[in-house]
């Protein structure tokens, strides 16, 4: 992507020595586990967010994956102090974010515009290995992810590396495509779709649950591809990058790679071809009424 001459957002904070929240520390699965029990007899009900449960259970379980929502078992806990303007403190991939960031806020600006309605940017909070967010705690083994409660996306920058490296998707559009998705998430959550999704959620069965969670995961990424498509910076080999990071988390890739057989009664994410596919009609229509999951049939 041609992001040189791009300004980098100024809504981004750093959270400073990690720690996270007492009982879900260090990033293992008994905190983890805790943190699930509550969430899974509720059937995915907490407070108006949408998460994707079941990938997180495969996260701590079985190994990897993306996660694109917090939990809210904990009070919302103190966030980092945010450093707007503090670039001589950014390493380069916060910068390289922020630059991002700052594309999707010209883009679904001009969107919201377009359709009479001002846009409300979401916050990118940094953290290392674990941290704090207003759904909990943060921990790198989530992955990226968007708390709808404070609206804001937490990322661990080290997951870029893990998406090169583990993933087998490099590339700066893959990196990008993994933060337009969570402003995705952001996108939804303006519009309401989250909190609907979340109370339809709570009278559904496990499957059905799941279907939905899906559905709410796929407009992400077509969200994601529209935005892609409207900045005007992509380049050679932009869309193969992300079309690569599409298929390397879909949730049948990451069952296979864990060994086990694809089940998609349990999918939260979707397939590597729901979300290749996905994606890929953003990138093509850059339009988001294109990006309709819920529509029957689809």
């Amino acid at each position: 992507m041609r992001l040189d001459d791009e300004q980098e957002s100024s809504n981004y904070e750093i959270q400073r020595g990690g720690g996270g929240l007492p009982g879900f520390g260090g990033g293992g699965g008994g905190g983890m586990i805790g943190m699930l029990l509550p969430l899974i007899g509720s059937k995915f009900g907490c407070t108006g967010v949408v998460i994707a449960l079941a990938v997180l259970a495969f996260l701590n379980f079985s190994g990897g994956g993306l996660m694109t929502g917090g939990s809210p078992v904990a009070p919302p806990a103190e966030q980092g102090q945010p450093a707007p303007g503090a670039q001589g403190d950014l390493t380069q991939v916060q910068s390289f974010s922020l630059k991002v960031l700052g594309t999707t806020e010209r883009v679904w600006g001009e969107v919201f515009r377009e359709h009479g309605q001002q846009y409300q940017p979401t916050v990118l909070s940094f953290y290392a290995q674990s941290g704090r967010s207003g759904c909990g705690a943060a921990q790198s083994a989530m992955g990226p992810f968007y708390c709808p409660l404070d609206k804001k996306i937490y990322l661990d920058t080290d997951f870029f590396n893990e998406l090169r490296q583990r993933f087998g998707a490099p590339g700066d559009f893959a990196q990008a495509y993994v933060i337009a998705h969570e402003v995705g998430h952001h996108i939804q959550n303006l519009e309401g779709t989250l909190g609907q999704v979340n109370q339809a959620q709570r009278s559904a069965g496990t499957a059905e649950a799941n279907a939905m969670q899906v559905k709410v995961e796929l407009q992400a990424d077509c969200y994601a591809g529209v935005w892609g498509k409207r900045t005007g910076l992509m380049e050679a080999g932009d869309m193969e990058e992300g079309l690569k990071a599409a298929e390397a988390i879909g949730d049948d890739t990451l069952q296979r790679q864990a060994g086990q057989r694809p089940m998609p009664d349990s999918f939260t994410h979707g397939s590597n071809e729901q979300r290749m596919a996905w994606l890929r009609r953003g990138l093509q229509t850059g339009d988001p009424a294109s990006c309709d999951t819920f529509a029957q049939g689809r």
